[in-house]
């Protein structure tokens, strides 16, 4: 809690600094800063380009300089290891300027051994970080003295992970931090970001768990978007199946000819790369400003062509959802989706990657791969205009991920069981967990379960003076490389049974 000279004096310091920026702080931001220094968790819904990075990070940053001390105090989750890197400069940016001498840095499946080795031996401040990486942390003998002074947690693109299996492992790690803290003597500020989610008061309590309050903030100013698509010039030589769009390629060629830069999105990988090997074949002058981007490419590859979009020498951008959230692109004027976008909050998602500041239209145009997603483009662009989103309901009862937490956490300090169990059912997923299901994943993480048990690896836990742990120092190493959910494709082919594509 502070008063109301302390909460002024911070009030000022934000405004002057966005005020050196030719900006003016929100209603919605001083309400976030204001809820995190009484100490309360929650979610803010605003628009993608509004300002909730500053929002979420600036009320710990204008405290931090109040007697906190080192050591690692904010987690950063991001759904996408591509978001870290910009995420780092975006909240390093207000840092110097505010008297804060925090370390910001990131922690994904791009860094190098040896900066996880630094950071763990001299942990930064703030820490971005996925899912998958914060549970490989939790899996070090350490861990309770690595994140004994985290205070705040902030998800970003909380609907990324909301009806997820990734969702339901962050949950679990969620738990396991306010459980450090709670032994610390202190409390866990958790506070969620979306840009896209209908039902808000379930999605808080699902970020939250059940039985604990949160503040539901929202921006007043809905993000303004222009959906439109690209029509065939005769319809019916438009094919009725497909997934490609080529027929189009002429159409596409023409509208990035009459942009300065633009993201071509695709659902898939392999889409990506047809899509920009015909775009060279047919513009062989654009080779130099031409580029792919998506999570198989090297992380070097990557980040040159984020900075070719951010310092504009790159007209376009083929890319899958690798680019799809929180990532500031200033200099994008042109978005262009090829097949339907799934979603209606996949479309507005990606079409806010253009005029990604406050106030500015963004604009996104689909590109329809065969005939019935004319209609299906149509869909989606009625039901973004009356931000009719598809509803998001978290997991629960994923057993298969709370055998893993297990596991990982045995291969940390170890857990005495009861105790755990009362920290999972903690969790929106895992609420109405039985003891028979409990029972049931204890088994099988010590035994193998009634199927594996005659193997000798599946024996991953084992009971040593009252704590579960690892069995193995081999078995640990093994369980850190393999730290992931299972996911799913969000759609099937459906074919005849003489072979002929449905659709």
């Amino acid at each position: 809690m502070t008063d109301v000279a302390t909460e002024s004096a911070r009030l000022a310091r934000a405004r002057a600094w966005f005020a050196s920026r030719g900006r003016a702080t929100f209603d919605f931001q001083e309400e976030v800063w204001r809820a995190c220094w009484r100490g309360e968790s929650g979610l803010l819904n605003a628009g993608t380009g509004t300002g909730k990075t500053m929002a979420a990070w600036l009320g710990p940053v204008l405290e931090s300089g109040e007697g906190q001390g080192g050591g690692l105090q904010v987690l950063w989750i991001t759904p996408l290891r591509a978001l870290a890197r910009d995420l780092e400069k975006a909240l390093q940016e207000p840092l110097q300027a505010l008297g804060c001498g925090w370390r910001v840095e990131q922690r994904t499946g791009d860094t190098s051994s040896s900066r996880r080795a630094r950071q763990r031996a001299k942990p930064p401040q703030a820490l971005i970080t996925t899912p998958e990486s914060l549970s490989v942390l939790l899996s070090y003998a350490d861990s309770c003295t690595q994140f004994q002074r985290v205070h705040t947690v902030i998800v970003d693109e909380w609907h990324e992970f909301l009806g997820s299996k990734r969702g339901v492992q962050l949950e679990l790690a969620l738990a396991r931090l306010r459980g450090i803290a709670m032994a610390q003597g202190h409390g866990l500020r958790i506070w969620g970001l979306s840009a896209t989610l209908p039902d808000l008061p379930q999605a808080l309590q699902t970020l939250l768990g059940p039985g604990r309050e949160g503040l539901l903030v929202r921006a007043p100013q809905p993000k303004r978007y222009e959906i439109d698509s690209i029509l065939p010039p005769a319809l019916d030589r438009f094919p009725w199946s497909g997934h490609l769009g080529l027929q189009l390629l002429p159409q596409v060629i023409e509208r990035i000819e009459q942009s300065r830069s633009t993201l071509l999105f695709t659902n898939t990988r392999s889409q990506a790369e047809l899509w920009y090997q015909a775009i060279v074949n047919a513009r062989m002058d654009w080779l130099t400003t031409t580029a792919i981007h998506h999570g198989s490419i090297d992380a070097k590859i990557r980040r040159k062509v984020e900075d070719g979009i951010k310092e504009g020498w790159l007209r376009c951008v083929v890319c899958t959802s690798s680019l799809d959230l929180g990532v500031d692109f200033p200099p994008v004027d042109q978005v262009l989706q090829i097949g339907s976008p799934k979603s209606v909050s996949r479309l507005l998602q990606r079409a806010g990657r253009s005029g990604h500041a406050p106030g500015e239209i963004s604009r996104i145009t689909v590109v329809p791969t065969h005939a019935w997603e004319l209609v299906e483009c149509a869909a989606a662009r009625h039901a973004a205009d009356a931000m009719d989103l598809e509803p998001r309901t978290g997991l629960t009862l994923a057993l298969d991920v709370l055998a893993q937490h297990l596991v990982t956490l045995a291969t940390g300090e170890g857990f005495e069981a009861e105790e755990l169990l009362a920290e999972v059912r903690g969790t929106h997923a895992f609420a109405a967990l039985s003891d028979p299901q409990w029972s049931w994943v204890m088994d099988f993480i010590t035994r193998g379960g009634n199927a594996l048990q005659g193997y000798p690896e599946f024996r991953r836990v084992a009971l040593s003076n009252g704590l579960y742990r690892i069995a193995g120092d081999d078995l640990a190493r093994r369980h850190r490389r393999a730290i992931g959910t299972i996911t799913s494709d969000a759609s099937i082919s459906v074919k005849f049974l003489s072979g002929g594509m449905l659709g």
